[in-house]
């Protein structure tokens, strides 16, 4: 099975709860009958799959000027620190974080990219980013695994799609920031990964703008 691009830091990228009710025109009006303990292991489950996206989409950092890609033995050790099979080539590791960050850089509306295009070559074959992935049964169940460690936060990212919570998943505009996280704000709204830190920066900048402007 192959998948293709889907589409103490003061940057609080994972605090809150998330939320893991259905989505839907009509969700709001069907009570959930989920076993609590089911729906403990569904939150844990997600929070786990959020925690391994964003720790791998801010691989590069911005603000500190540092790229793990750069580095195959701390990208090695990177997988091994999250119990991750064994670590692809940083290349191609690279092409599919760059891939995934232009396409939430795209959902947050930022003009600064434009939507990663599913090109085709003259020869038919597609040109967008592939990783192998795999469905297994346990006790019956289908569960996607990875083959690698590019392919686990491949299926984490996959169930994070199909769950409705990758529209979540932003990239802070601040051009020295571009920090990934989670918009765990209600009505979606979340436009910095700190309104303290980012959003203020921001906020001052404006300011001394339309000052200097006046």
């Amino acid at each position: 099975m192959l998948v293709r691009h889907v589409g103490g830091n003061p940057r609080d990228a994972y605090d809150g709860v998330v939320r893991t009710e259905a989505v839907g025109a009509n969700s709001a009006a069907a009570p959930d009958r989920t076993p609590p303990a089911a729906r403990k292991s569904v939150e844990l489950d997600t929070e786990q799959d959020l925690r391994l996206l964003l720790d791998f989409l801010n691989t590069c950092d911005v603000e500190t000027g540092t790229e793990l890609m750069d580095d195959p033995a701390g990208w090695q050790q990177w997988c091994a620190e999250r119990g991750l099979s064994s670590a692809p080539d940083t290349e191609a590791a690279r092409e599919i974080r760059d891939t995934m960050r232009a396409s939430v850089v795209c959902g947050s509306g930022s003009p600064r990219n434009t939507p990663p295009a599913d090109r085709t070559e003259a020869t038919g074959t597609s040109a967008s980013p592939a990783w192998p992935i795999r469905v297994v049964l346990h006790g019956g169940v289908p569960v996607l695994t990875g083959t690698d460690a590019v392919g686990s936060v491949l299926a984490a990212a996959t169930r994070l799609v199909t769950t409705g919570h990758w529209d979540r998943i932003k990239i802070c505009p601040a051009e020295n920031c571009l920090w990934a996280f989670y918009d765990r704000s209600r009505n979606r709204s979340r436009t910095w990964c700190s309104m303290r830190v980012c959003g203020n920066r921001e906020k001052a900048r404006s300011w001394r703008e339309r000052r200097t402007a006046g």
